[in-house]
Parts: C-alpha cells; structure tokens; sequence
C-alpha cells in the first residue's frame, strides 16, 4: 500500500512539474504576442498604413475551426475521465482534423490577402500586410507544434496509454490547446478592430 501511494505521489509532482512549465511557455509566448499587437499599434500612425484592409473572409471560417478545436479537445478530456477510450480517440481525432482544416484556411486567408492585391514582403507590400502574416506565421508555428504534440497523444491514445487515472498528456495537450485557440481569438479580433 505504501508503495502505491508512493506512486501515486510522484504521477502527481511530476504532473504539477509539467503544468507549471507550460504554464511558463504560455506566459512568454503571450509575452512575445504582447510585444508583436504593442508594436502593431505604435505603427498605425504611419503615413504608408493600410486604413481600407479586410480580413480575409478565410480567418472568419478558421476562427470558427478553432473554437470548435477547442470543444472537441475539451470533450476527449471529458471522455477519457469517464475511461471511456472510443469517444477519448474520436474526439482527439476530430480536434487533429479541425486544426489541419485551421490551417489550410489560414494559406487560404494568405492567397486572399494577395489576389487583392497586397503582399507581405517586397517592393510591393505594406507594413500592415507585413505586421499581420509575421502575427499569424508566429502563431501558425506554434500550432505546428500544437499539432505535433497532438499527434503523439493520438499514438499513446491508440497505445491505450491513458485511462481516467493516468491522463496528464491529453490534459497538458488540451491546456496548450485552449491557450492557443484563445490567442488567436484574440489577435483575430485585435486585427479586426485595430486593423
């Protein structure tokens, strides 16, 4: 007995050390989109910023996919609570899906910001255009990496490696997650009124 508990108390430090340093990832990554939406306004002034620019109708549809990334996330964490290991996978799978969908659709928002007209880079661009492709090619790495971590919970999931007492990669995974779905939300609706 005292041996399982002595188990049971390491799987628990060992989760509250793994929380606790997403937890610093996710502070100085909203530190650095801090700095990036900072330097977004200070730059508005500028006599060559773009005051006519729309968001493409692309970032409308992927904001809506990661919300619902979010969901699906949120309801394999609920499932795997409950041991129950079919709907834990399908909603895993579901959440990989949507989030691949977020980020065809955000090349898709790309190819619209250029067949109007304006470019990122070169002779031809803007610093609006610049600003808002290095904000969403920076969050667009971190999602690869959201992706990447998704997909190895996906293999330990379909390994059997998680059940309602052992689920610290999917809850890890559905923190980092929602963080991501809540920034972009955020630089969504910064760039749709401050644009």
């Amino acid at each position: 007995m005292e041996m399982t508990m002595t188990t049971e108390e390491h799987q628990s430090r060992t989760a509250r050390s793994y929380k606790l340093l997403l937890l610093f990832a996710m502070v100085s990554m909203t530190m650095m989109f801090a700095g990036l939406t900072s330097a977004f306004i200070v730059s508005k002034p500028r006599a060559d910023w773009l005051k006519d620019f729309q968001l493409p109708t692309a970032f409308y549809f992927s904001t809506t996919v990661i919300i619902l990334c979010s969901v699906t996330f949120h309801l394999a964490k609920k499932a795997i609570q409950k041991d129950n290991q079919s709907a834990t996978t399908t909603f895993l799978l579901a959440t990989l899906s949507l989030g691949i969908l977020f980020v065809i659709l955000q090349f898709l928002g790309f190819s619209q910001i250029v067949a109007n007209g304006y470019y990122f880079t070169g002779t031809e661009s803007s610093i609006t255009t610049t600003f808002l492709y290095l904000v969403t090619v920076v969050h667009l790495a971190h999602l690869a990496g959201g992706l990447i971590s998704l997909s190895i919970i996906i293999f330990n999931q379909l390994k059997h490696k998680y059940n309602s007492t052992q689920a610290i990669g999917i809850e890890l995974g559905a923190m980092y997650w929602h963080f991501l779905d809540g920034l972009w939300v955020f630089l969504f609706l910064f760039l749709y009124f401050f644009k």
